[in-house]
């Protein structure tokens, strides 16, 4: 049988809002599977908030830039929220978005790269030796169209392209680009703000929709209803967790009474062509990184010891 530490019932607690026994409980019944004791909570309706994907806890910057028919989105990561702030650490962020408009998105071809005499990873050893904290490279990604325009919107922005949160979009279209880039811009800023987790229920990871099934399925099980009854309710079930997790089916941040679908058909007229919403990336700063506070503490600690 699993060992379930403080740290587990801790962890799962923070991400469900649970509280603690439920959770002792539910990874005692899952042998410690921090997934399945999520489903097994919300099976039991005890949680609401397994949509998490986990907390935001890492510093640094996310770039995002454009050039023509191509962009990037990168993350750069610091230990502490003051480098953000320094115009080293923002140039050397900076310099990595233009890398990867030039190298692609593989983080191990970035830091190979060439700038100047020296190469990306060398100029974030210097900016590491220069400023006193660590930084690392964390990803990157890319969208482009063969003839259209690649939105972006930095949320939280500190510089010009850098902030706490990068999105990109894709739009395909021969219309005209100045409309086509208002109505991206648009559409990044509901990513932002709807968080969306695929673009349709056929790019939905199929593991992700079998196991909402399933939760689904499980819960009105649990209430007696019979097999026949629960097929009709998680088929219909499905049809509301689509509205809110694919863009397309998303109502529009900027106007509630369409989808995005709708809002760039309708947004055909004005660019004179069809459009045709071909991606989107959306990177938060940190999310999924466990911030070591207690280390950094420890460490400030250690160092007015030593003074």
């Amino acid at each position: 049988m699993a060992t379930i530490t403080a740290a587990m019932v801790k962890d799962l607690r923070e991400k469900t809002g649970v509280g603690m026994m439920d959770c002792k409980q539910a990874l005692n019944e899952t042998s410690g599977d921090m997934e399945a004791a999520i489903d097994w909570l919300r099976k039991k309706g005890l949680s609401k908030a397994a949509k998490k994907a986990g907390r935001v806890a890492a510093e640094g910057l996310i770039a995002a830039i454009t050039a023509g028919t191509k962009g990037v989105v990168v993350e750069v990561n610091s230990e502490t929220d003051f480098v953000a702030r320094n115009e080293q650490f923002q140039g050397l962020v900076k310099m990595v978005g233009q890398v990867a408009l030039k190298t692609g998105t593989d983080v191990e071809k970035i830091k190979a790269a060439k700038v100047g005499d020296i190469t990306v990873e060398r100029a974030i050893a210097d900016a590491i030796a220069t400023i006193g904290e660590n930084m690392t490279l964390r990803r990157a990604a890319e969208l482009s169209v063969s003839d259209g325009v690649i939105a972006s919107y930095i949320h939280n922005a500190v510089f010009d392209g850098l902030g706490k949160m990068g999105v990109l979009v894709a739009l395909e279209s021969t219309g005209a680009k100045d409309e086509l880039a208002t109505l991206g811009r648009q559409i990044a800023m509901h990513v932002a703000a709807a968080n969306p987790q695929a673009l349709d229920a056929a790019s939905l990871d199929p593991e992700v929709v079998r196991r909402e099934k399933d939760v689904m399925a499980d819960k009105y099980r649990q209430q007696g209803k019979p097999d026949a009854m629960i097929a009709k309710i998680v088929e219909s079930g499905l049809k509301t967790y689509y509205k809110e997790v694919t863009l397309l089916e998303q109502a529009f941040i900027h106007d509630n009474a369409k989808t995005v679908a709708q809002a760039v058909k309708d947004a055909e007229g004005k660019v004179g062509a069809p459009i045709k919403l071909t991606g989107f990336v959306r990177y938060a700063l940190g999310e999924g990184i466990e911030k070591q506070e207690s280390d950094f503490a420890a460490e400030v600690a250690a160092a007015a010891g030593q003074g």
